[in-house]
Formats: structure tokens, sequence, C-alpha cells
């Protein structure tokens, strides 16, 4: 029967979400600032706070770099772009009006 008690005691022991570590923090601040603990108990709390402290920052840099994944965008390579144009309007191009023909400024088509 020991094998279930550790795997509880594994559950127990999984890293809080970042909502909940940052409630302890705060609570263990209020507590910290009160003036009411004995220097032994300041100490651990010190502790476990600087370990929730870089839970969160850990928690905050994989968001980070999920978001930084999700808004840049890789700019498409010229070969993507030529294939991409012929698809497109002018219009749905992110060129600018310039850019698009600038080598063909005195050649006027019709079709």
């Amino acid at each position: 029967m020991p094998a279930p008690k550790k795997e509880k005691a594994s559950q127990t022991k999984k890293a809080p979400s970042f909502e909940d570590a940052l409630e302890e923090l705060e609570a263990m601040v209020e507590t910290m600032e009160s003036g009411q603990l004995p220097l032994e108990k300041l100490v651990t709390n010190y502790e476990r706070g600087a370990a929730l402290i870089a839970h969160c920052e850990s928690v905050l840099g994989d968001a980070r770099k999920r978001l930084e994944l999700i808004t840049l965008k890789p700019k498409p390579t010229p070969q993507e772009e030529e294939g991409n144009s012929n698809n497109s309007t002018q219009e749905d191009s992110p060129e600018s009006p310039h850019d698009s023909n600038d080598n063909n400024d005195d050649e006027i088509r019709l079709f």
C-alpha cells in the first residue's frame, strides 16, 4: 500500500498555479510585515517566498515565450512572396504600391 501514498504525496507537491503562488506570496508578506513571527519562521517564510517568486518568474517567462511565438511571424522569403502574389490581389498584399511595380513604371498593361 505505500505506492498510493507516494503518488498522493507527489500530487500534493505539484507546483502551484501562478495565481495560487501569487496569493500565497501576498499572504506571506502580510504575515511577515506584521512583525509577530519568530525569526526562524521569518527565515522559513523567506525561503518559501524565494521559491514561489522563482516559480512565478518561470511561469511568466514561459508565457512570454509562447506569446512571442504567436505574435512574431517569420517574414516570407522572396520566393514565397512571388508565389503568393500570383494568387492575391494588390489589396491583399502587404507591400506598398510603389514596391510592387518598380521595374514596370513605364509599362501599362490592360490584361
